[in-house]
């Protein structure tokens, strides 16, 4: 339901600055610049892309969680897609995650955003993990046996 009014909305936001930029420095030169920031942001997908593999093949390797690293990965790819898709709004929004320091805000907001529901889900999801307690069947019928004390070697 939301969906669908946002898009428009993005759609008439794009349009609108489209043509004030089209006014301000003429129709040809703001169509070649809405083409020249979609190759460029083809580039930076490209660069991106590797750049977030790397990232994230050196945090395992070097034994850190790879969160942070897929994470800027993630908003760096996003950033490349923005930039790729024409409009001057996108291309704005595209530009600011691609560059690291407003990258690094971006990814400060997401993870306090996120994190809450990401503990709840992996905790919902640790109960049907395989070897844990509440996945193994109960002992219904009684077939424990009490051991003596002195046998465990307390």
């Amino acid at each position: 339901m939301f969906v669908l009014p946002a898009l428009i909305l993005a759609l008439a936001v794009e349009v609108f600055a489209f043509i004030e930029v089209g006014h301000a420095i003429g129709w040809l030169l703001a169509i070649v610049l809405l083409l020249g920031t979609s190759l460029i942001g083809t580039q930076i997908l490209r660069i991106q892309g590797r750049a977030a593999i790397e990232g994230v093949s050196r945090a395992v390797s070097e034994r850190r969680a790879p969160g942070r690293a897929a994470l800027d990965g993630v908003l760096g790819f996003i950033g490349g897609v923005l930039l790729v898709v024409p409009g001057f709004v996108t291309d704005a929004l595209g530009a600011l995650l691609v560059f690291r320091p407003t990258r690094a805000l971006a990814r400060r907001w997401t993870s306090h955003h996120y994190a809450g529901r990401m503990m709840s889900f992996a905790a919902a999801a640790g109960r049907f993990a395989p070897g844990n307690r509440a996945s193994r069947p109960a002992d219904v019928d009684s077939t424990a046996v009490d051991d003596e004390l002195g046998r465990l070697g307390r």
